[in-house]
């Protein structure tokens, strides 16, 4: 029940988010599949679906960080 409910919401937060964001959701996704897998049986979904949230999140900072850095340059 849990994965069908992170299944169903996380393409629901990722809605409107530039593709930056979205390649670093499918990198995220892609490492933390393979760490839930060997953690054990029923957390590779979980991993990937952490993975996702925390590249995003890695990824959203770093644009925010490049954003100010060039408004400073002006």
């Amino acid at each position: 029940m849990r994965t069908t409910v992170v299944a169903l919401a996380l393409p629901l937060l990722l809605v409107g988010v530039s593709p930056a964001f979205s390649k670093g959701c499918i990198r995220g996704a892609a490492a933390g599949g393979v760490a839930g897998h060997f953690v054990g049986k029923g957390h590779a979904v979980m991993g990937a679906a952490a993975g996702c949230i925390v590249a995003h999140h890695h990824y959203a900072k770093q644009a925010r960080a490049q954003r100010a850095a060039a408004r400073n340059q002006r």
